[in-house]
């Protein structure tokens, strides 16, 4: 598996397999792309860490709506190139200054 933090509001849109643009009809399924309950908060932006599979090769990512003040967004899209380890991951939790919140401890004890 593959990573990547994406900011609050952001959404993906196209990505890319090692054979190019990916392809729904070709692959018969849809990318295996998972946000997970996990994020970092940087300078009041919520960062969520996203779960790819390994065939993906590069992932697009843009604003999923027009800023809350009216004004147009600076960025229209960027694209991730270099997707992120489970150590990477790790190392990046390790030096943030973090804080968890578990909401339903039970259904992890079980």
């Amino acid at each position: 598996m593959k990573y990547f933090f994406l900011t609050e509001g952001w959404t993906v849109g196209r990505v890319w397999a090692s054979d190019g643009l990916w392809n729904e009809t070709a692959w018969r399924r849809r990318p295996d792309i998972q946000r997970l309950n996990v994020c970092l908060v940087e300078a009041h932006e919520k960062l969520w860490l996203y779960r790819v599979e390994d065939t993906i090769m590069t992932v697009e990512v843009r604003p999923a709506t027009a800023s809350s003040n009216g004004t147009k967004q600076a960025i229209g899209q960027v694209v991730l190139k270099r997707l992120i380890t489970a150590e990477q991951v790790i190392d990046r939790l390790g030096i943030a200054e973090a804080m968890c919140q578990l909401k339903s401890i039970q259904s992890v004890v079980q």
